[in-house]
């Protein structure tokens, strides 16, 4: 009896690991091909498909497709008008949210120095005219990238006793920007910063 117990129990104990290892082999079989690391997850689908060594040029625009193009420019039309207006206002608790370090304190400068004179930004920002990418160049896992803004707008800038010293209340006026925009692609901050403004 004992032994016709012993070879029961062996029989069950073969059946109970084979069980193990078919599940074992169900749950570990759904996970196939390369798991991507947390920090590719974080990097911009904008830029996942470009070639970076196309016809062995700096300048990567031409690698990007149109779709990449109109999504990124999206998003830089947005910020562009939020650094306006938040400028105009002298809010830097926005600007400092969208420039880096360097270009932050440029504009908090300026703002000190309105402020310390009384003046007064009035701005209305009427819209962008046209916006196009001019460069990107990637320098390690730093991308940046140049817009071509052209918008239009009414500014003037007014001192404490409401003269206008700058500007027309009454026009509205085109403006020409050339603004830099970066981000380092490995950051866990998905922000891309404002590093250089220009005519």
């Amino acid at each position: 009896m004992s032994n016709s117990f012993g070879y029961i129990d062996i029989v069950l104990l073969a059946l109970f690991a084979g069980f193990i290892l078919l599940r074992l082999r169900n749950i570990l079989g759904r996970k196939t091909g390369h798991k991507a690391k947390p920090s590719d997850l974080r990097k911009s689908r904008i830029f996942e498909n470009i070639n970076e060594d196309i016809n062995g040029k700096k300048n990567l625009v031409g690698a990007m497709d149109d779709k990449a193009k109109k999504e990124f420019l999206a998003g830089a039309k947005i910020a562009y008008e939020r650094i306006i207006t938040s400028f105009a206002k002298g809010d830097k608790n926005s600007l400092k949210s969208l420039l880096n370090k360097d270009t932050f304190l440029q504009f908090s400068e300026a703002i000190d120095e309105r402020n310390a004179k009384k003046f007064k930004s009035e701005t209305t920002f009427i819209g962008v005219k046209s916006a196009n990418i001019g460069n990107l160049v990637k320098e390690d896992n730093i991308y940046n990238v140049t817009v071509n803004f052209v918008s239009e707008m009414i500014t003037c800038i007014k001192d404490k006793k409401n003269n206008i010293i700058e500007g027309n209340p009454d026009t509205i006026k085109t403006v020409k920007d050339n603004w830099k925009f970066s981000k380092n692609m490995w950051s866990q901050d998905p922000t891309w910063y404002l590093v250089d403004t220009s005519k």
